[in-house]
């Protein structure tokens, strides 16, 4: 689970700073995965490598809204829904989060293995050493 420190200024001008947490648990990733045409991994790939901002966006944006959730207070549940994730996305947080996020190459591939499996980060990172390719996303 990756929890971001924000700090925006909110529709009324008062300026906020409040945690905001993003995790995908495994069958969330795998789901990605098998739901993407060609795989998850090979579409990012694709996308990164032809430069193609506008499906790179969309996909980041589908990523980063479906890793959204609210803790529970006891901290059992990680709470998730289209509802929560639509509040999320119309909050200037989210605004600033995605620019920061999406105009940096780097800042997104660490939000995604920040919020992927601890073992399925650690599989990526095993296999961007050995590949040339930027963004490798295995299933553990």
């Amino acid at each position: 689970m990756l929890t971001k420190i924000i700090t925006y200024t909110d529709y009324n001008g008062l300026e906020r700073t409040e945690n905001f947490y993003f995790n995908l648990s495994k069958s969330e990733l795998t789901e990605l995965e098998l739901t993407t045409e060609g795989s998850l991994t090979a579409a990012l790939n694709k996308m990164v490598n032809a430069n193609d901002i506008s499906d790179l966006s969309r996909m980041f944006k589908r990523i980063l809204l479906l890793a959204y959730g609210e803790k529970s207070p006891d901290g059992r549940r990680f709470m998730k829904s289209e509802e929560i994730s639509l509040a999320f996305s119309q909050t200037p947080a989210y605004d600033q989060l995605f620019m920061e996020l999406f105009t940096g190459t780097d800042s997104m591939i660490e939000f995604i293995n920040a919020v992927i499996p601890k073992e399925a980060a650690e599989a990526a990172a095993k296999a961007a050493q050995t590949s040339a390719s930027p963004l490798m996303m295995p299933l553990a």
